[in-house]
């Protein structure tokens, strides 16, 4: 298969609702722009694990990638982009995202990712992610209610 040189947008995804909005925008935006879309999920090890044990019963590689699919799924069923690039990281969210925005077209989060409080206007990953990127950043927000 040849490789896909078309520019990337880069997509948070971390299987909150709000990673279906980034999912949905960054596709309206590649297809107008002629761009591949790049969805990363960011995993680590709880804190609380004293030591980084992963067990045949969990592992947060193995959730990431379940979310990544999940989230992938509801987004676009079978009607997957063209070119789509799944990427699961080990790492510090906003680090991974900075990284993964070199060379970029662009970099598309969530205002707010699971651990977010709802009355925020916007989360600690999406406005370090918009202070420190490699590219621009569109900051999705939820859906107005009708």
């Amino acid at each position: 298969m040849a490789q896909d040189t078309r520019k990337r947008i880069v997509v948070g995804v971390d299987g909150s609702q709000l990673s279906l909005v980034a999912l949905r925008t960054a596709r309206r935006l590649a297809d107008l722009l002629d761009c591949r879309i790049e969805a990363v999920t960011v995993w680590s090890y709880p804190v609380a694990l004293a030591v980084p044990i992963a067990s045949a019963e969990w592992s947060p590689r193995v959730e990431a990638q379940s979310a990544l699919e999940e989230t992938l799924q509801a987004t676009f069923g079978q009607d997957v982009p063209e070119g789509l690039k799944k990427l699961v990281v080990s790492g510090q969210p906003v680090q991974v995202l900075v990284e993964a925005s070199k060379g970029a077209e662009m970099l598309v989060v969530g205002s707010r990712g699971r651990g977010g409080f709802a009355g925020l206007l916007l989360g600690s990953v999406s406005s370090a992610a918009a202070a420190h990127a490699h590219c621009p950043v569109l900051i999705v927000h939820p859906p107005e209610a009708d």
